[in-house]
């Protein structure tokens, strides 16, 4: 019986890598356009903001909880960049990554001390913070003329743009703090059994506090990463990117009953994606029928990644 319920495990692991080859081979024939190395580079580009705040939501999905507000909080990281820039020039990195890390602080703080659900505060945070940066903004874009602060996304290092080194430097710090700390190791044993890690020890209140810290400033980064790509903070930045996030963090086969999971498996669903997205923007498909395909492939992961025998009734 172990050893099945391994296979079951090690074929999960498996998926997203299958998965992603399927539809590269797919667009490769249904449009020829897309098989060239700098459409990948494009794919790349587009892709780095879903990677980087997937990075945060993977650690809170592996903790057992979910994070709603990071597309809120994206907006309000890039709008908060984009105010300070004038006077601050290259520095207004630090406040929009300040932003999200405030915001993570005041989620978890919420979540953990208040015990108030993680998808109540979240659900509450995603409406506050839209409508926070809609307040300031009255529905007008607040431009980004900095040539060093626009050069964070679009200039190039070795050929490599700028915001992919970016992304990769986080993907690694991500991927030892999960895989090589006591921290990294007390999320998925709160994931796995809040009651038994609290038994065994794990401070439970201050893991799930530095978790949605961790997500906040993860999300501020993106935040500003986003305002440098669009060269401005829009009023509706980061709408709906909680669910492409989620998304992404499901497809690469972490299962939203939380314990299990990785980082590499969230780059994995994040360039599932971008891939499906471009290739779909390639065929010419309409945008509508674009968010079926992404809302179908959403359930059908959850469907192959969920842990059944973690769940005594579905709801």
């Amino acid at each position: 019986m172990n050893r099945l319920r391994t296979s079951r495990i090690d074929a999960r692991g498996y998926l997203p890598l299958l998965i992603l080859a399927v539809l590269i081979a797919a667009f490769a024939i249904l449009a020829p356009r897309f098989f060239r190395l700098q459409n990948f580079m494009i794919v790349l580009q587009q892709t780095v903001v879903l990677v980087v705040t997937g990075l945060g939501m993977t650690f809170v999905i592996i903790g057992g909880s979910i994070d709603l507000s990071v597309g809120s909080v994206v907006g309000l990281a890039a709008l908060t960049t984009a105010l300070f820039t004038p006077a601050w020039g290259g520095l207004a990195i630090v406040a929009g990554v300040l932003t999200g890390a405030f915001a993570g602080v005041l989620t978890g703080t919420i979540f953990a001390k208040g015990k108030v659900p993680s998808f109540i505060v979240t659900v509450g945070g995603l409406v506050a913070y839209r409508g926070i940066v809609l307040f300031l903004t009255r529905g007008a874009p607040v431009e980004i003329t900095h040539d060093r602060f626009l050069a964070l996304y679009a200039g190039r290092l070795f050929g490599f743009p700028h915001a992919v080194i970016f992304a990769l430097a986080l993907v690694v710090l991500a991927a030892v703090i999960l895989e090589r700390t006591p921290f990294g190791r007390e999320i998925r044993a709160i994931g796995g059994g809040e009651r038994v890690a609290e038994l065994s020890g794990v401070n439970v209140a201050r893991v799930k506090m530095l978790m949605f810290l961790w997500s906040g400033l993860i999300a501020g980064f993106a935040g500003v990463l986003q305002a440098a790509r669009v060269y401005a903070a829009t009023p509706r930045l980061g709408d709906g990117l909680e669910l492409q996030v989620i998304s992404a963090v499901v497809l690469g086969g972490t299962p939203l009953t939380g314990g299990a999971g990785g980082v590499r498996g969230t780059i994995i669903g994040a360039l599932i994606i971008g891939v499906l997205s471009n290739g779909m923007n390639m065929m010419g498909l309409s945008p509508y029928i674009q968010n079926i395909v992404q809302g179908v492939v959403l359930v059908l992961a959850v469907f192959a990644t969920i842990d059944r025998e973690k769940i005594g009734v579905i709801k």
